[in-house]
């Protein structure tokens, strides 16, 4: 049996799990309780961690010591690569998982992995994910590392030393405590499904496993040595839910700038601290006030958080290490000293979508399901707009998390972020007619906030798969309407479902409507709810031709 890792087998893990997770991306996107073709954890798992692959690879052959490289050169370069190239919220968490575990690697300085290191690894692991999520969600990846942390400390105080039996219990328990999400989250238990990305760590785990045991001559082949456990676990998946994305443990974003929030934007680095204190300060913060974002360590950390007293917010950085780069921003009014120049960064799922965002101004990112945009990307569209200030339209929830990111990054490198929190494409559309390239950044973040937060939208799609929803359970080609993120009605017809949609919305008074097709709508569909629209007096009316995949129609009214 093994009893350590070296840096060869850590490269060896890393194709390994490349290659499951490409296998079985789809699978894993299967298991999003989402009855559309919309939930793409598997995806953004494997692109995060190709990309970062790719990377680290790129890195090591520029410095000439490409697999030559030490074990803390390739996970810490495979770590940090991880939180560049993050989609979507699964992604960001599994970066923070690596990275919590090369955080242990380099604290040892180790040539290799043995079970003590293995162990502490894994706690450190399960730790940075939990830190990363200032609310967190029981029943999802977060749950499932905690569980393979505890085992891998119970295994090891029983005398476990060899690591290749350690890296199998703890494989195990992965399995275990993936089969037991369901229990812990109503959401699952109510769609007969597993956690998404929880399955996706199981496969990270598996790689290693596979790389210790040497089950496969050839580790770049998925299929070989499959775990028959896991896709027995796997086999017994029932119909999806229509509950809306599960976010992978994270709730909500906090990270808007909203304008019925706390008056000021707190931002700064802080070192000479170390874990314990930053969590003493998270704790503060989170009481403190909202749209708290801490990333980082262990000798660097980036703050932010929006809150009323910015004294009391930079008192307690004193108390937790040395703060520096403090920046306050009063959202209300314009600031003395603001720096010129405003950009707007925009995701867009289809052609249509982005030449109109990028006649309003704004460089486009091409995101959407099955493709969303990295933290990567994001971060080079705002530095090529060249601006000091730039504001971020995600224009999808699951693409926020891996906004805020980039928008530390970004400030890191001396650039003002502003993520408004735009969840769909008309919320985006809404944003940007409000923008002011002659205002200043935070001006126009809260204009935009409120744009997009009045924006009420909806759209038609058709279910790929059986599955429940609000209006009840949904059958494979049932067309789907959907009210501000909620599928509220079944029918089969996309334009009548399209009226009852927008009859829906505007239920309270409104003036704008704006219809976005996509690239499956039929023929006269957008027409036909334009002017059922019309219909109706004193309504300004607007057809975009989106090309959006997935939604035929979405709607947005102000």
């Amino acid at each position: 049996m093994v009893e350590i890792v070296t840096a060869a087998d850590a490269r060896r893990w890393a194709v390994a799990t490349r290659a499951l997770l490409a296998a079985h991306r789809s699978e894993i996107d299967r298991l999003n309780v989402y009855p559309v073709p919309d939930g793409d954890t598997g995806t953004n798992l494997y692109l995060t961690f190709d990309a970062a692959l790719a990377a680290v690879v790129a890195d090591h052959e520029r410095r000439g010591v490409l697999g030559r490289a030490s074990l803390v050169e390739d996970v810490s370069g495979i770590a940090r690569a991880m939180l560049l190239s993050a989609r979507g919220n699964s992604g960001v968490i599994l970066s923070q998982l690596l990275g919590g575990f090369a955080e242990a690697v380099a604290e040892a300085g180790a040539d290799a992995i043995d079970a003590s290191l293995l162990t502490n690894g894994m706690r450190k692991a399960a730790e940075a994910a939990r830190r990363a999520v200032v609310h967190p969600v029981e029943g999802t990846i977060l749950t499932v590392a905690d569980d393979v942390a505890r085992v891998a400390q119970r295994a090891a105080s029983a005398g476990v030393t060899r690591i290749g039996e350690l890296v199998a219990i703890c494989h195990d328990e992965a399995l275990a405590s993936l089969r037991r999400t369901p229990e812990l989250l109503e959401v699952l238990r109510d769609a007969g499904v597993v956690d998404a990305g929880a399955a996706g760590y199981v496969l990270v785990l598996e790689a290693l496993r596979r790389v210790l045991e040497g089950g496969s001559d050839d580790l770049e082949d998925p299929t070989a040595g499959e775990n028959v456990e896991r896709r027995a676990l796997w086999g017994v998946v029932g119909p999806g839910t229509a509950h809306g994305p599960l976010d992978d443990g994270v709730p909500e974003s906090h990270h808007a700038i909203l304008p019925s929030g706390p008056a000021y934007e707190v931002m700064y680095l802080l070192d000479e601290s170390d874990a314990t204190r930053v969590d003493a300060l998270r704790e503060r913060l989170d009481v403190l006030g909202d749209s708290l974002l801490v990333i980082g360590g262990p000798d660097l950390w980036n703050i932010h958080v929006h809150v009323d007293d910015p004294g009391a917010a930079v008192e307690a950085a004193l108390a937790a290490g040395r703060p520096h780069r403090i920046r306050i921003s009063h959202f209300a009014t314009r600031l003395a000293q603001h720096r010129a120049g405003v950009g707007v960064v925009a995701c867009a799922a289809g052609p249509g979508i982005r030449t109109l965002l990028e006649a309003a101004g704004a460089v486009v990112v091409a995101s959407g399901p099955g493709g969303r945009a990295s933290t990567r990307q994001l971060l080079d569209a705002v530095l090529e707009t060249g601006a000091r200030s730039v504001i971020v339209l995600p224009n999808d929830r699951d693409t926020l998390m891996a906004a805020q990111v980039a928008a530390t990054a970004a400030r890191a490198e001396g650039v003002a972020i502003h993520v408004v929190p735009s969840r769909t494409v008309v919320q985006g559309i809404a944003a940007m007619a409000v923008f002011d390239p002659d205002a200043p950044a935070p001006d126009n973040a809260v204009a935009m906030a409120q744009a997009a937060a009045a924006t009420r939208h909806g759209g038609v799609t058709v279910a790929a798969r059986e599955g429940l929803t609000m209006a009840g359970r949904c059958s494979t080609g049932d067309v789907l309407g959907i009210i501000d993120g909620d599928f509220a009605l079944i029918g089969d017809d996309l334009g009548a479902v399209a009226e009852q949609v927008l009859d829906r919305l505007l239920s309270d008074p409104r003036e704008l409507v704006t219809i976005v097709t996509g690239v499956d709508a039929p023929a006269g569909l957008g027409e036909r709810v334009a002017a059922a629209a019309r219909s109706r007096r004193g309504l300004d009316v607007t057809v975009v031709d989106g090309g959006q995949p997935y939604y035929p129609l979405l709607m947005g009214v102000e």
